[in-house]
């Protein structure tokens, strides 16, 4: 069997990502299966599908508000146990599959944990408000044509 030129551990870029440095290791679990799809007589014997479960209630990485916010957002992922579930089987070797997974989680995480931007409330222009106004008298005089005694009061 030849070498690699890399070793399984070298498989994360721990500096490209906040998230990946703030979730310990031994707080994901990896699973690997047989994956389907492309592969030929490789897919039968490689176990390249990863399946991460990442238990939220008892990480240490994020606080109480942050848990919460997490398992609201994200409830349709997370089962009966509280794992937070990502699977990824797009590729035909393990350490891709893996990559893929852990960058998974890591977007799901940012975007649920990131802040919401506060709307700035602006004022309706001077030509807005005028323009709103002569079409309310517009539609008045409209209404006011419908009815069986009607008198047309022009300013």
């Amino acid at each position: 069997m030849e070498d690699l030129p890399f070793s399984p551990k070298d498989n994360i870029d721990k500096s490209s990502s906040k998230e990946k440095d703030s979730i310990p290791e031994d707080e994901i679990e990896f699973q690997f299966s047989r994956s389907s799809g492309k592969g030929g007589q490789n897919v039968n014997k490689v176990e390249t599908k990863v399946e991460i479960r990442f238990n939220i209630d008892r990480s240490k990485a994020f606080s109480n508000e942050e848990k919460e916010k997490i398992k609201k957002s994200l409830a349709n992922r997370i089962n009966k146990e509280g794992d937070l579930m990502v699977v990824s089987e797009e590729k035909r070797n393990q350490l891709e599959n893996r990559r893929i997974a852990l960058e998974r989680l890591d977007e799901m995480i940012k975007e649920v944990l990131k802040p919401e931007e506060e709307r700035i409330s602006t004022k309706p222009s001077k030509s807005v408000r005028e323009r709103r106004l002569k079409e309310k008298k517009i539609i008045s005089k409209k209404k006011k044509l419908r009815q069986k005694n009607f008198r047309i009061e022009e300013k």
